[in-house]
């Protein structure tokens, strides 16, 4: 066998990705579709919610995904939070995580965990906006361009390497839910391109 062809095989073989979500969940769906027509070639054998019933595990119980329920509110902390993240994911054997709407603060016991690999996409063009309601802030602002962003996770909040972005208009006309959801198409869009890329460092790396 040639030497390099155990290698040529792991880079060639699906992603195994891990997803985080708390909420209504179209990013992660967006993943598992991009998935579905070749765009990206990866596996979630492994999506975590932290909110019992929300959309992203209703989601999941459609797709066909694996689905795991972790109640922050019966954890003690965040650090307890984050340790089980990291047991759940090491035994499904991910490669990367992928926080898509995970609306929890994440401590170093998972970014030092997934190092690199851990991505979060928020609906601001970074560095503006950082944290919570990057929408409103960004309404509240008066800006005429707001976006999205996917970065990788770093203890400095919404501070990690970029790795994609998509730049929307912000109209006159826009409220909250306009706005979010003209961002939010953009994520769908530039979410699966960016895990692509990592991915692909990750392996060569």
């Amino acid at each position: 066998m040639h030497p390099h062809a155990d290698r040529g095989a792991a880079l060639r073989a699906p992603l195994r990705l891990g997803v985080m979500a708390s909420g209504n969940g179209t990013n992660f769906e967006a993943l598992v579709e991009s998935i579905a027509a070749g765009e990206l070639c990866a596996e979630i054998p492994l999506l975590v919610v932290n909110n019992p019933g929300c959309g992203a595990q209703q989601r999941a119980l459609r797709l066909g995904v694996p689905c795991s329920v972790l109640d922050h509110r019966i954890l003690r902390d965040r650090v307890e939070l984050d340790r089980e993240l990291v047991r759940r994911f090491r035994e499904a054997g991910v490669e990367g995580v992928v926080m898509a709407g995970w609306m929890r603060i994440v401590t170093p016991v998972l970014i030092q965990a997934f190092t690199g690999r851990l991505l979060n996409v928020h609906p601001s063009l970074l560095p503006s906006f950082r944290g919570l309601d990057a929408v409103g802030q960004a309404l509240a602002s008066g800006v005429t361009i707001s976006g999205c962003t996917v970065h990788l996770v770093t203890e400095e909040l919404d501070a990690g390497p970029i790795l994609a972005q998509s730049a929307v208009p912000v109209l006159e006309t826009d409220d909250h839910v306009s706005l979010s959801a003209r961002i939010r198409r953009q994520e769908h869009r530039v979410l699966p391109q960016a895990v692509l890329r990592a991915g692909l460092r990750w392996r060569q790396g």
